[in-house]
C-alpha cells in the first residue's frame, strides 16, 4: 500500500474524470497540449475536401470550364479527374449532394495566394507623419524638417507639422501661426491644408495631406512655356476692279455736254454703194 510520501502514481489522478485513459483528446497530447498547440490543424480543417477526402456517395459536378455535368457518383467523379489530370475539390461542402468542381487544385491555391498578396500590396495604407520645430529654429535646420515633410508628402503619408513652445515662448504665439502658413504656402507644389494651425496645450500644430497625383502642380518648365511667335502679316494686294464695259467718249462743246449717237460713226465698210 502506498503511503502518503509514496512516489508510486495514484491511478485517480491519471486521466480526468469521464475520459479513458490515453484519449488523444483530452491531456498534453490532445489540441490543448503541446503536440496540438498551433493553426496547422484549423488551417486543414478551414481547406476544401479533395480527391479520396471526399467521402459522400454522389456529387454535383462541375467541369473543367465550368459546364454543369450534373449528379454523378464519387467513383465516375475520381474516375473522371484521372482521365483529365485534374484535381476533384469540393466547393459546396453544405448542399446536397456536395458539389465539386474538377480543377488544378496547386494552380488555383497558388493563383488564391498570389491575389491575396496583390491586394495587400496595392492597400493604401495612410500614416501620419510629424515634423516638430521650435520658435527659435534656425534657418538650416528649418530647410532640413521642410525637405523632410517633403518627402513624407511625396511618399503619399500626411504630415503633422507642430512648433512647440517652451516657458514664455507661448507669447510668440501669433508669430508661431503665421510661420505655419508660410510653411503650407511653401509645401503648396505638393500638398494641401487640411487642419489650420491650431493651439495643443504647449504646442501649435497643422495638418497637411498629400496631393493627388492629377492635382500635382505643372513643372516649371511647363508652366514658363513661351507663347508661340506671332506670324508675320503677309501684305494684302489690292482688289482688282471688276470688268466694266466700254463706255463712250464724251465730247465737249462750249458749256454743252453731248454724249456721240450712232449718227456721228462715219459709214460703214460694209455698206452698199
Amino acid at each position: 500500500m502506498a503511503g502518503p510520501y509514496s512516489s508510486a502514481p495514484d491511478p485517480s489522478r491519471s486521466a480526468p474524470v469521464g475520459a479513458p485513459a490515453g484519449d488523444p483528446s483530452r491531456g498534453p497530447s490532445g489540441p490543448g497540449g503541446p503536440a496540438g498547440r498551433g493553426g496547422d490543424q484549423d488551417a486543414r480543417n478551414r481547406e476544401p475536401r479533395v480527391n479520396h477526402r471526399i467521402r459522400v456517395p454522389e456529387v454535383r459536378l462541375v467541369g473543367v470550364e465550368g459546364d454543369q455535368l450534373g449528379i454523378v457518383g464519387i467513383e465516375d467523379a475520381m474516375r473522371m479527374a484521372t482521365e483529365l489530370g485534374v484535381d476533384l475539390v469540393e466547393v459546396a461542402a453544405a448542399a446536397r449532394p456536395p458539389v465539386c468542381r474538377l480543377m488544378d487544385y496547386g494552380k488555383f491555391k497558388y493563383l488564391q495566394k498570389k491575389r491575396t498578396a496583390d491586394a495587400k500590396r496595392s492597400a493604401t495604407h495612410v500614416e501620419v507623419k510629424e515634423v516638430k520645430l521650435r520658435p527659435k529654429t534656425d534657418h538650416h535646420d528649418y530647410e532640413t524638417k521642410m525637405n523632410q515633410a517633403r518627402r513624407f508628402l511625396s511618399e503619399g503619408n500626411r504630415v503633422k507639422v507642430t512648433v512647440m513652445f517652451r516657458g514664455r515662448e507661448m507669447a510668440y504665439a501669433n508669430t508661431q501661426r503665421e510661420r505655419l502658413m508660410e510653411v503650407s504656402v511653401l509645401l503648396a507644389d505638393c500638398s494641401a491644408l487640411d487642419v489650420t494651425p491650431k493651439v495643443e496645450g504647449r504646442n501649435m500644430s497643422m495638418m497637411l495631406n498629400p496631393k493627388r497625383s492629377g492635382g500635382a502642380a505643372k513643372p516649371a518648365q511647363e508652366q514658363a512655356a513661351p507663347a508661340p511667335a506671332p506670324v508675320a502679316a503677309q501684305p494684302v494686294a489690292p482688289a482688282q476692279p471688276a470688268h466694266q464695259p466700254h463706255q463712250p467718249a464724251v465730247q465737249t462743246r462750249g458749256s454743252q455736254t453731248r454724249v456721240p449717237g450712232p449718227s456721228d460713226r462715219g459709214p460703214s465698210s460694209g455698206g452698199n454703194g
